[in-house]
């Protein structure tokens, strides 16, 4: 998977407009829906050639889905260090800065690295006069970073509309599917198993499959492609790994997706490169026969081996902007970049198992969502349904789409919303602005047993990060 010093160097040499790291971003906000008028084949080829990168040769962990994909890949990038791997992750999406979603070993790329290798991709693409959007150029940044960071596994997220692209792009040794939800829950099954059909292209001769979801019909449909694809199916995921209260309920299935997913991965590929084999909580060692000696027992006794619930019982179940709950806040806060309504439910569960943990006498629920993934009439009932076991209120905001330009939102008409929940007998304000509807739930909530939780999508956290950043 190493590239040799001859590629890298050819690399290195490419030369051109030299941009700032403010040109590269304005360039990727301005080339989230540009057309590729070349094939994926060509892409690969240039990538290769040009670039000398080699992302086939790559040995890869893909994990897509609907929900739940960002805390997975955390899970499995800290499985896989603790064996002793050095791992590339890649995430979707930010909500700060690009460099969010480029990582080494849980360490996100420099500033400086980022811009000079998007001048590197950038200028290569002009030169073959290939005009690249910008999940193109994320990966061939990525993709250059690895490489010359020598990782011996990629971890990547990978959103269920650039499927075809990364199975263009990536050989998928293990892919991860968490669960699969359509954008609207009131959608037909047969759009589901649409989104299903598209993840086809991930799976390869070899590839092991292995699922979170829990309906039937979902898992019976990756399995035929799976076996169609000869690919590997893995037995899907039923039991929660053993996370801390209350995150077990809120993250534990994404755990186990990723421990599954790393043992698959170790004990098929990486004990190649791992350097802590003997001490592995997931490479499966060769039985001896017999009974251990005495001395063998001492020290057993002496040198406990750490077991895989320690691990879980050790491991910091956030992951910045997409789960963070920041107690060290008056009141307290929590972040979610929930944006559909099946990632909402499980949220507001969190938020009620908080409840029940350290009783909120003040809760409010601060929303700014894509309309198109929310069904109306279905998460009304989930919020009425929420605020039945737990008192509080929900704040309304419009979205702002200057923060996530790789979507096209269409926002909520916040005041008929927030009228309808009146006649549901929800509490329920519109506000014009994130940062008014921010103060006043500042300003209703009790500064140490208050909670405050802002989700529905990427853009609010964005939001919420700038409002901070601004109060200091």
């Amino acid at each position: 998977m190493k590239s040799t010093t001859q590629k890298q160097s050819r690399a290195s040499q490419i030369t051109g407009l030299q941009r700032s790291y403010q040109e590269i971003t304005a360039y990727l906000d301005a080339h989230w829906h540009t057309p590729l008028k070349e094939s994926m084949p060509t892409i690969v080829t240039f990538l290769e050639s040009d670039l000398a990168i080699q992302p086939k040769q790559q040995k890869t962990i893909i994990i897509s889905g609907s929900n739940g994909k960002s805390i997975t890949a955390h899970f499995t990038t800290r499985l896989l260090q603790s064996e002793g791997l050095s791992v590339g992750t890649l995430l979707t999406p930010h909500t700060k800065a690009y460099t969010e979603r480029i990582s080494y070993n849980d360490e996100q790329i420099s500033l400086q690295e980022f811009t000079d290798l998007g001048n590197t991709v950038l200028n290569a693409a002009n030169t073959r006069n290939i005009a690249l959007p910008s999940s193109l150029v994320l990966d061939a940044i990525a993709l250059l970073f690895f490489t010359k960071k020598q990782s011996d596994v990629l971890v990547i997220e990978a959103n269920t509309n650039l499927v075809a692209q990364y199975g263009e792009l990536y050989k998928t040794n293990v892919l991860v599917v968490t669960r699969i939800t359509s954008e609207n829950t009131e959608q037909s099954e047969e759009k589901q198993l649409a989104i299903i059909a598209k993840i086809r292209s991930l799976i390869q001769s070899g590839t092991h499959v292995i699922s979170g979801d829990q309906l039937k019909q979902h898992l019976q449909a990756l399995e035929t492609i799976t076996n169609e694809q000869n690919g590997i199916w893995e037995m899907p995921i039923r039991k929660l790994a053993p996370l801390g209260y209350p995150f077990e309920q809120i993250h534990g299935r994404c755990a186990a997706l990723a421990e599954r997913a790393s043992s698959i991965y170790m004990n098929s590929w990486g004990t190649e490169e791992a350097t802590i084999v003997n001490e592995s909580l997931l490479v499966k060692q060769k039985g001896k026969r017999g009974r251990p000696t005495l001395e063998a027992k001492q020290q057993a006794k002496l040198h406990p081996k750490k077991t895989i619930d320690q691990f879980w019982k050790d491991t910091l179940n956030e992951l910045p902007s997409r789960f963070e709950l920041r107690e060290e806040e008056s009141p307290a806060v929590i972040l979610d970049n929930a944006d559909n309504l099946d990632a909402l439910e499980n949220l507001l569960l969190g938020a009620r198992l908080l409840h029940y943990k350290r009783p909120v006498k003040s809760l409010t629920l601060i929303m700014s969502a894509e309309a198109q993934n929310f069904e109306t009439e279905s998460f009304v009932r989930a919020v009425r349904y929420f605020f039945k076991k737990t008192p509080g209120q929900i704040f309304i905001c419009p979205l702002d789409q200057n923060n996530t330009p790789w979507t096209s939102p269409q926002g909520w008409d916040t005041s008929a919303l927030a009228a309808e929940f009146t006649n549901k007998k929800v509490k329920a304000s519109a506000f014009t602005s994130f940062a008014k509807a921010f103060e006043a739930a500042k300003d209703v909530s009790n500064p140490e047993d208050g909670l405050i939780v802002v989700t529905g999508s990427a853009s609010i956290i964005t939001s919420y990060l700038k409002y901070r950043g601004s109060a200091k």
